[in-house]
């Protein structure tokens, strides 16, 4: 069985989509179309910005959302998934390939979604970091020991979490893990703390925007960050949707039910390769590969 993953924020590169839009007249299509949704043309600076202007997150995540899309458009009647899952903003690409929502909504909720995320990042100054080989369950247990904002944000893969919180609170917990025997507690260079109880107004804000929105039955069950488990029901999709803003992504959890459920291939949809590696992390037998 085949399963289709896709991609969150951090996997863009400049000219991400650019053989799409010279060789595909439907993708060019989709991409014209998203300029006129966004009011700006974003496929400027996907194609020609620079990695400064992709990072920005009003960009780089719908820059990504729309290569994940386009790329599972183009394939036609050979996207044929049995599953699917995205990490972080991919579950939003997931959903609009699986068709459960359609490409416009798609877009406009994950417009909405980066303007929430960027301003609750700039009311509290917050970060991430990566730890290394410590168990999840000794992860929460330091962060839990934190006096500030912190909690687990990313099960990324066996050994690799990425917290999230407030910068005091991320240094202690730095300290803390590296201490009880991490081999790395390194933050990252990201804006702000996301999947933790700091999104909260992007929480709030994005709800709204999701309630107005039409939600279909997907084609094949979506495996969702919050809870690692596959879904159909659209009244379910769309409360894990909100959710994931302030909860940690349980991709491990996603792959690892994935497989359970019979997937032996995963197909990565976007830009890099950073879901194929911690998929092989997971579970060595299953075959990868990707499209770009």
């Amino acid at each position: 069985m085949k399963a289709y993953v896709f991609p969150g924020q951090g996997a863009q590169f400049v000219g991400m989509g650019k053989d799409l839009y010279d060789n595909n007249a439907e993708a060019k299509e989709m991409f014209e179309k998203a300029n006129e949704i966004l009011g700006f043309r974003i496929t400027d600076l996907m194609f020609e910005g620079t990695e400064e202007d992709l990072k920005q997150t009003k960009v780089t995540q719908p820059a990504i959302f729309l290569h994940s899309v386009i790329l599972a458009k183009s394939l036609g009647d050979d996207f044929q998934p049995d599953m699917v899952a995205g990490h972080s903003l991919g579950e939003f690409s997931a959903l609009v390939a699986s068709g459960a929502l359609s490409f416009e909504d798609g877009l406009k909720l994950v417009s909405k979604r980066a303007h929430a995320m960027q301003k609750a990042c700039e009311a509290q100054p917050s970060t991430m970091a990566a730890v290394l080989a410590l168990p999840d369950e000794k992860v929460e247990e330091l962060c839990a020991e934190v006096d500030d904002v912190v909690a687990p944000a990313n099960y990324n893969c066996p050994g690799q979490v990425v917290i999230s919180g407030t910068v005091p609170g991320i240094d202690a917990a730095c300290e803390k893990m590296l201490a009880a025997g991490a081999k790395r507690a390194m933050k990252l260079k990201v804006g702000g703390a996301f999947h933790s109880p700091l999104m909260q107004p992007a929480h709030d804000e994005l709800a709204e925007a999701i309630e107005t929105v039409e939600f279909k039955t997907p084609r094949c069950p979506i495996y969702q960050n919050v809870d690692g488990k596959p879904h159909t029901d659209p009244k379910e999709i769309k409360e894990n949707l909100v959710k994931q803003l302030t909860a940690p992504v349980r991709w491990t959890y996603d792959v690892e039910a994935m497989i359970g459920d019979g997937a032996t291939e995963f197909v990565e949809l976007g830009p890099g390769s950073v879901l194929q590696g911690l998929v092989k992390k997971i579970n060595r037998q299953v075959a990868t590969s990707g499209m770009q």
